[in-house]
């Protein structure tokens, strides 16, 4: 829109880069390290639809990196289950994320732009399907691990609807539709942090 030049945004991104930083500091020296990974993940994932086919899963990787900083900052320590739950935060952001350049796909060939959606073809609805089912194998593998119980598998049954649903919108691959299930994965993580919570609130509460 020209509301801004490219000096202007490059001075804001870096000047929120220095103040992120300065917050990082004043945690452990494990959280600091990965902070800096976060950083490159996080920096170079604008560029990669030029050079790869698979930008979703680098995606994945920089929205997923917060699940082993929380574990650093907070116990200065990263363990199996967290990158457990790091892997299907992976699976999660290139699901919903095929799904969202479903809606770019021509848009995206006319331009030169890669994506999941471009490199699956007509094998996208199964490759999502295959992704969602792993995604979900990690959250009952997390469940198992973290101990939690019915709350939690609840919140996995009415996610895996959400999934279902999302399926069945994308079934004729229409742009609104995908945009449609692409939206849908708000419920779906929704779902699954409330059966966290009540699974931990009944549980302190000795129910």
């Amino acid at each position: 829109s020209g509301a801004t030049v490219p000096l202007e945004a490059l001075l804001l991104a870096a000047g929120l880069s220095i103040i992120a930083f300065g917050l990082v500091l004043t945690l452990n020296k494990l959280t600091v390290y990965y902070a800096v990974g976060g950083a490159l993940l996080a920096g170079i994932y604008p560029f990669l639809k030029r050079y790869t086919s698979l930008p979703q899963v680098w995606l994945g990787a920089a929205f997923g990196w917060s699940v082993p900083m929380a574990w650093a900052a907070q116990t200065e320590a990263v363990p199996q289950l967290a990158w457990l739950l790091f892997l299907a935060v992976v699976m999660w952001a290139v699901v919903y994320d095929t799904m969202y350049a479903m809606v770019d796909r021509e848009d995206d060939l006319r331009i030169g732009v890669r994506s999941t959606a471009i490199l699956f073809g007509e094998l996208d609805r199964a490759a999502i399907a295959g992704m969602q089912v792993m995604m979900f194998g990690a959250l009952l593998l997390v469940g198992k691990n973290a101990k939690l119980g019915g709350w939690y598998l609840a919140g996995l049954a009415v996610a895996a609807g959400c999934a279902l649903w999302q399926q069945y919108m994308i079934r004729h691959r229409e742009p609104e539709a995908c945009f449609r299930a692409f939206l849908n994965n708000n419920w779906l993580g929704l779902a699954v942090f409330v059966g966290v919570v009540l699974d931990y609130t009944f549980r302190v509460h000795g129910g």
